[in-house]
């Protein structure tokens, strides 16, 4: 899950780099001293928001794939103390921990 939510992360933070250098083809002549004046704010900037889109895209992923766990796992709890299971071992253990 974290290895998709980073993937997800990378390519919207390309892309998104890519569109605002699209948007700012004027500042070109600029550049020297544009990275010289605030190469360090641009860099705090951009990893503040990598980081952030990271958190977002994590916790938005998490939401949706852990929709319903307890419940599915409760399902299963009383799904393998039934007895009736194809896991014998994990019924077993179940009983042994009570």
């Amino acid at each position: 899950m974290v290895a998709n939510a980073l993937f997800l992360t990378t390519v919207i933070f390309i892309a998104v780099g890519l569109f605002v250098l699209e948007k700012c083809k004027f500042l070109i002549p600029y550049r020297s001293l544009l990275y010289h004046k605030y190469g360090h704010e641009i860099a705090v900037f951009a990893v503040l928001l990598l980081g952030n889109l990271f958190a977002g895209i994590l916790a938005i992923s998490r939401h949706f794939s852990l929709k319903d766990t307890g419940r599915k796992l409760s399902h299963l709890e009383k799904w393998l103390r039934s007895g009736q299971s194809i896991s014998k071992e994990l019924s077993r253990r179940i009983a042994e921990k009570e």
